[in-house]
């Protein structure tokens, strides 16, 4: 059997982020001067690059006050990394430890996350090597654009129709469908199951199964 490459979204996928992210936007917003959004509009913005969650979130203000904006939730992401924030969502650790058992897949990554964020996970969870490929936002376009995708085909050398991206926002959705790959939503994230599409799990152990049948063309 030729191999065949699983990609995996970080935030609202493998770890659920919400409060470190939550508790960041506040602070980065109380620096400015500004009321912090509404706990649905930050989860809405999660998965696309910082920048450009940013500029939907406030547009309204200038580049240069936007810029600002996006230095101070790097330093309140950095400041509370200490404080335990993010775990893993139930079943993630395991799974990935079944699926890196099989000879004939390939992991990888594709997030809005930055090098060193990602680094931070990776570090944190002992995932060194578990990823053949990792693709974050400092080196790409922002999702849905389908070049984290691109990049992850290219490393691998796999072919779109032996891919699938795991993910919980319809920006992972979206980038899946502009790269030619099948995309498979989780339930557990950030947006509504009804927006990711015609495949969707609710928990980690449905994961194999549904990744044969996407490969098999829909059947069981």
């Amino acid at each position: 059997m030729s191999a065949r490459l699983v990609i995996f979204d970080v935030d609202g996928t493998l770890v659920d982020s919400q409060a470190h992210i939550l508790a960041a936007m506040t602070r980065a917003y109380a620096a400015l001067g500004l009321e912090a959004p509404a706990r649905a509009e930050v989860l809405e913005i999660v998965g696309l690059s910082l920048p450009v969650a940013v500029a939907r979130l406030v547009p309204f203000l200038g580049a240069g006050e936007q810029a600002r904006l996006v230095e101070a939730y790097k330093q309140a992401f950095a400041e509370l990394r200490a404080e335990p924030l993010s775990p893993l969502y139930p079943g993630a650790g395991e799974m990935l430890n079944l699926l890196a058992r099989d000879r004939s897949l390939i992991l990888g990554i594709a997030t809005g996350k930055s090098r060193r964020g990602l680094a931070h996970i990776v570090a944190a969870h002992s995932w060194e090597g578990r990823f053949a490929t990792m693709q974050v936002a400092d080196d790409h376009p922002s999702k849905p654009h389908p070049a984290m995708l691109q990049a992850c085909l290219r490393e691998t050398g796999i072919a779109p129709g032996q891919a699938v991206m795991v993910g919980d926002t319809r920006y992972d959705m979206e980038m899946a469908e502009a790269a030619g790959i099948k995309g498979l939503g989780v339930s557990w994230g950030y947006h509504p199951a009804e927006a990711l599409g015609a495949h969707v799990i609710d928990d980690f152990s449905d994961l194999p199964e549904a990744l044969e049948r996407i490969w098999n063309g829909g059947k069981a």
